[in-house]
């Protein structure tokens, strides 16, 4: 029997369908909405906090809660890109450093980096925690937190891990310097120079600066956009090459956007462990689920130690954190001491920070509030490229993070398109750089997390220009 709030919810989502509110409309106050239907402010707000768990609302903070965007399924999605796989050293980065220090630059448009704009990150909140946090803890914000890191930190990070069908003790998790140093780590415990590593493709750009600095081979393995990295193609990949772990974003992927479905990750787990490779899973978008609902983790999905769990708050509280961390399965005592050897510690009163707003209820609530504010992002990004570019034109469609990946048509350099675009003032990232073999030389990925102005649109539109006159 359905409760009051159900019944509710049901009636506010039927009226959205049938287009009694349009995307983008706010819906009528909570004590509006409770004079109207005769019903409690407390039935009012779980209603509209049912919607917006299911993706059907977005909360605005002191503005109410309005229809979320939805974004255009017309523009079709990038082929994939099928091919043997075989391994091969990785080389050429350098461009991805003329990316990172456009995104420093505020003269450039920046479509570029995956670097969220402060405008999405609770910034006050974080100054008040990082004020509270080195008053409370003179002394000890002094001194190292040697691996492996607050316990405060730890015990939060458990508890959320819990929720997301994973049970890890606090004092198995290590703490670090953001999530590229979790994914270094994570290599330099299980690899050596010269071992091939399994890896999406296409793949985030920073994962192959890891490999390259580490001197390992890259395995490419097809990726689709929508469930994720191809279980067949690696199956058959493992039983050619002697590969000693699989690093994947099973969670909205960068720069793909794929969510993998719990029965491909159920099955890309078992074949690993059947395997004996380690799984690196990288998870650092997963709470940006548009829908609300945290997708499931791999770890949780074995006993057998196999699986390497990294994330950071990078792209959901601050970059500037450097707060990353990782659950290194049987790997323990190497991953501490590797973090040890390269740094000895983290910050102590950035840890202590996230841990405050973890367990404050700060982080779920910007949470709720940022998940509908990328998903209109990327619908709004979607869009300008549906109305924009060229015919031909492929886009992806993830339904959390907050990048697309598209397939531009013709033969266009997409490393020729990036200088000239940057010369133009806009920052994109062209598509050879997340592949080690330079594939994809027709694709480009944009970052959507950016504050969406008549400067951007603008600079949508000399891209577009610059494309179709290629």
């Amino acid at each position: 029997m359905e409760t009051l709030y159900q019944q509710l919810a049901e009636d506010l989502r039927t009226s959205i369908q049938q287009g009694g509110f349009q995307p983008g409309d706010r819906l009528p106050g909570v004590r509006q909405l409770s004079r109207q239907r005769n019903l409690s402010i407390a039935t009012v707000i779980s209603a509209y906090r049912l919607l917006e768990d299911q993706g059907v609302l977005e909360s605005r903070q002191r503005s109410g809660f309005y229809v979320r965007p939805h974004i255009n399924t017309q523009i079709p999605q990038p082929r994939l890109v099928m091919d043997t796989p075989r391994p091969a050293p990785v080389t050429g980065q350098d461009m991805v450093l003329q990316l990172i220090k456009a995104a420093n630059n505020p003269s450039v448009v920046q479509l570029g980096a995956a670097v969220p704009a402060p405008e999405f990150l609770p910034t006050r909140a974080i100054e008040q925690a990082l004020i509270r946090c080195a008053r409370q803890h003179r002394v000890r914000s002094a001194n190292y937190e040697f691996s492996p890191g607050s316990v405060e930190l730890r015990r939060q990070l458990a508890r959320r891990m819990a929720e997301a069908g994973c049970a890890v003790n606090p004092d198995n998790l290590v703490i670090t310097n953001g999530g590229q140093e979790a994914l270094s780590i994570a290599l330099r415990a299980v690899t050596k120079p010269g071992d091939v590593v399994a890896i999406e493709s296409p793949a985030f750009y920073g994962l192959l600066q890891v490999l390259e600095s580490l001197g390992l081979e890259a395995l490419e393995i097809p990726t689709h956009p929508l469930t994720g990295i191809s279980i067949e193609a690696l199956e058959l990949a493992v039983s050619r090459w002697p590969v000693k772990a699989c690093v994947v974003v099973p969670n909205f992927s960068n720069p793909l956007g794929a969510c993998m479905p719990v029965e491909h990750k159920q099955r890309l787990v078992t074949l690993l462990d059947q395997q004996q490779i380690v799984l690196i899973e990288d998870d650092i978008y997963g709470d940006l689920s548009f829908s609300g609902q945290r997708p499931p983790l791999c770890m949780g999905m074995t006993n057998s130690g196999n699986v390497i769990l990294c994330s950071s708050v990078s792209k959901t509280l601050s970059p500037g954190l450097r707060v990353g961390w990782i659950a290194p399965g049987r790997f323990q005592q190497r991953v501490e001491y590797m973090k040890y050897v390269l740094n000895l510690a983290t910050p102590t009163i950035p840890q202590l920070a996230v841990a405050d707003l973890l367990e404050s209820g700060v982080y779920e609530r910007h949470l709720r509030k940022v998940r509908g504010e990328y998903a209109q992002a990327v619908a709004r990004m979607t869009q300008a490229v549906s109305d924009y570019f060229p015919e031909g034109t492929r886009v992806t469609r993830p339904q959390g993070g907050f990048v697309i990946w598209l397939e531009l048509p013709g033969a266009i350099d997409a490393f020729d398109l990036a200088r000239r675009s940057l010369e133009n003032g806009i920052s994109i990232a062209p598509g050879p750089i997340f592949s080690p073999s330079k594939k994809y030389q027709n694709f480009i990925r944009l970052s959507c997390a950016c504050v969406w102005n008549s400067r951007v649109e603008k600079a949508l539109v000399r891209l577009a220009g610059m494309i179709i006159r290629y």
